[in-house]
């Protein structure tokens, strides 16, 4: 990402990331974290660090996460402040500027050894509040691509994505060129 200019901190972006995809976990493909092997594979995926044990109790805190994170994908503003507030209340979020793994510094809010989903919802929360902070709600959009109910949060520059990263894109794409190819037939 050298050269590249963020829209929001690095930390940020990877929270929103992880957020909207523990979210997509549970939709309409069905259960993406069925087990502790695959809440490894996400825990890797989204470059977590600290405490994962590896338990069934772990994965399903971190599934009933799911829920409450994706209200913000629907509600109004002060709904999602709420939502924000009451995550940050219940885990006890302190900030303070950290720098671990070769990171630059940027904010935890919970110490590394708080358990997984604790520090999921904080992360997820204060970077949602940053988008509340600067007014960039809109953002967060559910995908485009008819029947899909997965969330999608809009990083780019032009605010022009539309699909979610389960390959609703690609599927639209072929739609319409099919459509086009049988438009041109007639």
């Amino acid at each position: 990402m050298t050269g590249v200019k963020l829209l929001f901190a690095h930390d940020t972006e990877c929270s929103l990331i992880a957020a909207t995809a523990l979210v997509n976990t549970a939709g309409r493909d069905g259960e993406l974290l069925p087990d502790v092997a695959a809440l490894d594979a996400f825990f890797t995926q989204h470059a977590y660090s600290g405490r994962h044990e590896h338990t069934d109790a772990e994965l399903r805190a971190v599934r009933q996460l799911r829920p409450r994170l994706r209200r913000v994908w629907h509600a109004e503003p002060p709904e999602v402040v709420d939502i924000i507030n009451s995550l940050l209340r219940e885990h006890r979020a302190l900030p303070q500027l950290i720098e671990h793994d070769d990171e630059p510094y940027h904010l935890h809010a919970v110490p590394r050894d708080a358990p997984l989903a604790t520090r999921m919802a904080v992360e997820a929360a204060m970077a949602l509040a940053d988008l509340v902070r600067m007014g960039e709600l809109s953002r967060l959009r559910t995908c485009e691509y008819p029947d899909c109910d997965n969330v999608v949060v809009d990083l780019s520059r032009n605010r022009s994505r539309r699909f979610c990263e389960a390959g609703c894109g690609n599927r639209a794409a072929v739609t319409a060129y099919r459509a086009r190819r049988a438009a041109g037939r007639s």
